[in-house]
């Protein structure tokens, strides 16, 4: 996982950056207009308001795979939180607290070894 969070929660923020990119870029390109003026501006507003376009075509499809993912993800309870959280996956990390769970017995038991200091 890139950052340490649950895996459909980083799913949920790669949609979030690209609805606020393409947010910017539209923003960008409308802005064009008013700052350079003239026939170019508007060409160049048309191409930026493609790409904003684009990019919330990308974030809605993120945000709709997020969704169905979720629908069959595993629910169960924080072992340290105490709070229902959705897993993917056999590893994932709690929703709320970070915390690593996983469904996986032999990686539990090998995490649980090296947090108690024998690691083998």
């Amino acid at each position: 996982m890139f950052f340490k969070s649950a895996k459909i929660n980083e799913f949920r923020l790669w949609g979030l950056f690209f609805t606020l990119f393409g947010m910017g870029i539209m923003i960008l390109g409308t802005g064009g207009i008013v700052f350079w003026g003239g026939q170019a501006a508007k060409i160049a507003a048309g191409i930026f308001l493609v790409l904003g376009l684009i990019s919330m075509l990308v974030s809605m499809g993120i945000y709709f795979w997020a969704g169905m993912l979720s629908t069959s993800a595993v629910m169960l309870e924080c072992p340290e939180c105490h709070k229902p959280t959705k897993m993917l996956g056999k590893t994932d990390r709690c929703m709320f607290c970070k915390t690593m769970l996983t469904l996986d017995p032999d990686k539990a038991t090998h995490a649980a070894d090296q947090a108690n200091g024998q690691a083998t």
